[in-house]
């Protein structure tokens, strides 16, 4: 196809009927298909796409809004893919042009690799922060932790997502609050009856995703991985802002190793909102 013809395909909206080839793209690309995170990101977010005439998807990637729906307070962006034949011809700048234009004046943030971050930073994204990618199985040492963990109930949903759009800096209840059906696993910290932080597993290929991971200190982030590492077979997998030092010393001296690093990048905003001190993972890369 040439590149006239390419540049003269519509970008459309993707639905969850869009969801089949979308995981074909990500196979395409060399990444695991991940079904259940597209179901929830095209739920959850919109997701935008170029037809191929010659079937499937020429690209794509989801936008999740946070905040108010008619002028969001921040917009993740996220599954920036093109499909092999058609990379290096300019669709993926295309597709982003089009998502920044619409986003108008809410800010943006994403995760960049390093093979996309010279994109993004050509688009006008600045660098925030960094995230280390670490997985394994999980290995318990050591005594148990003195703070309580226990799975989370209905009840609790309230004051969850209080407590996320607390830290997180915008609300993202449409997000929260698909955890109890997303999750294999949705489990809470507290002390006193007051719930002091909250983590998710859930199901990605053959691994177990932490994510979110929300806590008051160190502490208790560590002691709701214990509690989720402890409730699974699987290998564990999740995203720690590498200024979370101590909790990515411990995970490693638990199993975990480091699979690679994503660069936090902002659009509009010097960096991300709410509180990064009790914000040690996100549910997902792909939601920002």
């Amino acid at each position: 196809m040439s590149t006239p013809a390419l540049a003269a395909l519509p970008i459309r909206r993707l639905t969850h009927r869009d969801l089949l080839a979308c995981a074909d793209l990500s196979e395409d690309r060399g990444w695991p298909r991940e079904e259940h995170k597209w179901g929830l990101l095209l739920a959850a977010g919109t997701g935008y796409g170029i037809d191929d005439p010659q079937g499937g998807l020429v690209a794509a990637c989801v936008v999740t809004e946070y905040g108010s729906r008619y002028r969001p307070d921040l917009c993740g962006i996220g599954m920036v893919l093109v499909a092999e034949r058609h990379a290096g011809q300019g669709v993926g700048r295309r597709l982003m042009r089009h998502v920044v234009a619409g986003a108008g004046t809410s800010p943006l943030t994403l995760y960049a690799t390093p093979y996309g971050r010279p994109l993004y930073e050509e688009l006008g994204f600045k660098v925030t922060g960094t995230s280390e990618m670490v997985s394994g199985h999980f290995t318990a040492d050591g005594p148990s932790s003195a703070v309580n963990t226990r799975p989370a109930n209905g009840e609790d949903l309230a004051t969850l997502v209080r407590l996320d759009e607390e830290v997180f800096g915008a609300d993202r209840t449409h997000l929260i609050t698909r955890l109890p059906a997303f999750a294999d696993q949705l489990r809470v910290a507290e002390e006193n009856g007051r719930i002091t932080g909250y983590a998710a597993a859930w199901p990605n290929m053959d691994t177990h995703v932490m994510g979110p991971l929300i806590a008051r200190d160190t502490e208790t982030a560590q002691a709701l991985v214990a509690s989720l590492a402890a409730h699974t077979d699987r290998p564990l997998r999740t995203d720690v802002d590498v200024r979370h030092e101590h909790l990515l010393t411990w995970l490693k001296e638990r199993g975990l190793v480091s699979v690679g690093f994503n660069a936090v990048m902002t659009y509009g905003i010097p960096d991300l909102p709410g509180d990064w001190t009790r914000r040690f993972a996100p549910l997902t890369v792909a939601a920002g």
